[in-house]
């Protein structure tokens, strides 16, 4: 059995006006994604308990078939093993993006997507100005990623974290356009986080890589934001867990650090930016080509998401019709020359354009294939889902019933 889960990070949506009252899912033109909900099932799933941050990295670790009350314990630990980062006992992963913020709103959360080596020159300062103070002991290693996603990794071992279980910070993009007065970071350890972070204010104001970006036109990354932080997590093998052999493809540190813990290996797809203009196509064939290797595929595509983040409701529909152009329909093409198989679709949560905010909520999925026996549905989307008798309420079981 061949096994490819695709995910539409944050495509479920509202219905929205523009639409004529349509989400974004069911008005894109999407033959390939209802063709296999017609062949198969239509079902809802919570991948974001409400008890628990509505963001990615509870929605595709529980899309992923693991219990987040039991397994997470930061984003940031997921992406730190991303980059191969080994995380001891009493080391902390911080998330630390560069951001836009202007008068006391977050103006923009990724910096106006700042290129690699401009995020990376901007963390070699903090390194070398702020990281490198005695007071921090050498505890602290400021991590360059990919555009404004980046780490801070805090050593326990130099000098005790002071964070907790209770410490509290704020996703930067859940406060688009918003006044951050209360967002900062709360509890143990959150003064420090915003000691931290208001030092990168004065370092960055009239640092040469914001002048070369406000020169260019583009905003300037005017601090670093911190969050996302936790532990070192465990996660039993997916192999060990559910049976097939896995492999990830996507553009996101995120996706690639939950693919390290779970023990799939990550297929880097050329051209493939983790935002709107990512290589759709590339994606697809880079698919293809595993289903030779593995057991099972997933590919993750960022785009809805990020097109809901910025409000902009025709790019969501036009990204969820390349998803399903140039990845669901070759891949369910390339399915039928390896006997049997199942495939299964599914946003890790819904992400409205009416907020720019992930929330909490049903998705909807889709799941064909071997074994699997047609319901009433003959489209993929919102309302189908939200109509249906095959509910997930504790979103990880729904892998169980996929895998059969």
């Amino acid at each position: 059995m061949k096994y490819v889960i695709v995910i539409p990070d944050g495509a479920a949506d509202e219905p929205q006006q523009s639409l004529g009252g349509q989400t974004p899912l069911e008005a894109a033109r999407t033959p390939h994604m209802d063709a296999l909900a017609a062949a198969g099932v239509v079902a809802r799933a919570c991948h974001t308990p409400r008890e628990l941050p509505a963001g990615s990295e509870i929605g595709n670790l529980c899309l992923l078939g693991y219990d987040p009350f039991e397994h997470f314990t930061g984003r940031a630990p997921m992406e730190a093993a991303a980059q191969g980062i080994e995380l001891g006992p009493d080391d902390w992963a911080v998330r630390c993006n560069l951001v836009t913020i202007e008068d006391q709103v977050m103006v923009d959360f990724t910096a106006d997507h700042i290129a690699n080596a401009e995020g990376a020159e901007l963390l070699a300062d903090v390194q070398r100005a702020i990281a490198s103070d005695p007071k921090w002991r050498g505890a602290l290693e400021f991590v360059p990623g990919v555009s404004y996603r980046n780490l801070l990794i805090w050593r326990g071992q130099k000098l005790a974290a002071p964070f907790s279980a209770e410490t509290r910070t704020q996703a930067p993009h859940d406060w688009t356009d918003l006044s951050i007065a209360d967002a900062h970071p709360r509890g143990p350890g959150g003064d420090t986080l915003v000691e931290l972070m208001d030092a990168t204010v004065e370092l960055f104001r009239n640092h040469p890589v914001n002048q070369r970006r406000l020169a260019e036109g583009h905003r300037a990354a005017t601090n670093v934001w911190l969050w996302g932080q936790g532990g070192a997590p465990t996660l039993q093998p997916f192999a060990q867990k559910y049976g097939p052999r896995g492999a990830m493809i996507t553009a996101v540190d995120l996706l690639r650090g939950i693919a390290a813990l779970v023990g799939w290996d990550r297929i880097e797809a050329p051209g493939a930016t983790g935002y709107l203009d990512t290589d759709y196509a590339s994606k697809g064939r880079e698919a293809i080509a595993a289903l030779d290797r593995y057991d099972i595929v997933c590919v993750h595509v960022e785009a809805p998401d990020e097109a809901s983040h910025e409000g902009r409701v025709e790019e969501k529909v036009k990204a969820i019709e390349q998803i399903d152009r140039h990845v669901v329909g070759p891949l369910v093409e390339a399915l039928g020359r390896h006997g049997d198989w199942r495939m299964m679709i599914s946003p890790d949560h819904p992400t409205y354009l009416s907020t720019k905010k992930h929330t909490h909520g049903d998705v909807p999925v889709a799941m064909a294939g071997a074994g699997i026996t047609p319901d009433r549905f003959q489209q993929y989307g919102d309302s189908n889902a939200a109509a249906s008798d095959l509910a997930f309420e504790k979103g990880w079981e729904a892998m169980r019933w996929f895998i059969g």
